[in-house]
């Protein structure tokens, strides 16, 4: 096998072909994104997490969570929520998936 410094393809090789393994990768990978994807909403909007926090009635502590890589609660009623206080609109895709080489469904 030929040396990478991929991460993303170093972590394929060890996981192999363990379906577990690889839906807790794709869970921990969509956890990762709706994270960012709130940090930089709220950082593109200009407002701290105390502020995002008020605009939708919860507290600055679950905007954290929310913003955190490993936090497991992220729900679609909660990005609504953030979506509407920053005047835009959630949109959800189902894509095909690149390489999924068993061919069995990942569920996030």
């Amino acid at each position: 096998m030929a040396k990478t410094t991929d991460a993303m393809k170093i972590i394929d090789n060890l996981i192999g072909d363990d379906a577990q393994m690889r839906e807790m990768l794709a869970e921990a990978s969509l956890n990762a994104e709706v994270g960012q994807l709130i940090y930089d909403a709220r950082q593109k909007a200009g407002l701290t997490q105390q502020q995002l926090a008020e605009l939708i009635g919860t507290t600055q502590s679950v905007i954290d969570d929310l913003e955190e890589a490993d936090y497991e609660g992220n729900s679609l009623i909660m990005l609504h929520k953030i979506a509407i206080a920053l005047n835009q609109k959630l949109t959800l895709n189902l894509v095909p998936l690149e390489d999924n080489p068993t061919k069995e469904p990942i569920s996030c």
